[in-house]
């Protein structure tokens, strides 16, 4: 479940795997609409590469969390779902501590794929990292046209 101030959205989650990436991270939601998503996170040694940064792959995965999502919302969500199919970043700035917001917007919505933009800023609104997730919409099992 994704939880949304009072609204819970369910998402797929199995007993053999209690948490997710969004929980293991502390990614939280501010904003879920078909058209805007945002998310905060932390950055503390969890999020950290070697030399006490910002991760690079730790933004990849806060950008592709934030386009997922959006894409989720703009599918018929008893009929599909979403996964991403390729995504890109440039990382423009570094952040040791505190809080990084992102916020993405779609670029394009079509019927099998969408594109996401996301930016990742910093608490002072300084731009951290730009990313383009391209997401693949796929029907649910037992859908016509899937293939089991």
């Amino acid at each position: 479940m994704i939880e949304f101030g009072s609204e819970r959205i369910p998402m797929q989650k199995t007993e053999s795997n209690p948490q997710t990436v969004m929980e293991v991270l502390g990614i939280e939601t501010e904003e879920l609409t078909p058209e805007r998503v945002i998310l905060k996170m932390p950055v503390d040694g969890r999020h950290h590469q070697p030399y006490g940064i910002l991760h690079g792959g730790v933004s990849v995965v806060l950008a592709e969390t934030a386009a997922s999502l959006g894409a989720w919302l703009n599918c018929d969500q008893e009929k599909e779902t979403t996964v991403g199919l390729e995504i890109n970043a440039n990382h423009i700035r570094l952040k040791r501590k505190g809080t990084v917001t992102a916020v993405a917007e779609p670029l394009h919505k079509g019927r099998t794929t969408m594109v996401w933009e996301v930016r990742i800023q910093d608490e002072e609104e300084r731009l951290l990292c730009v990313s383009r997730c391209t997401m693949a919409i796929l029907p649910l099992k037992g859908e016509k046209g899937k293939k089991d």
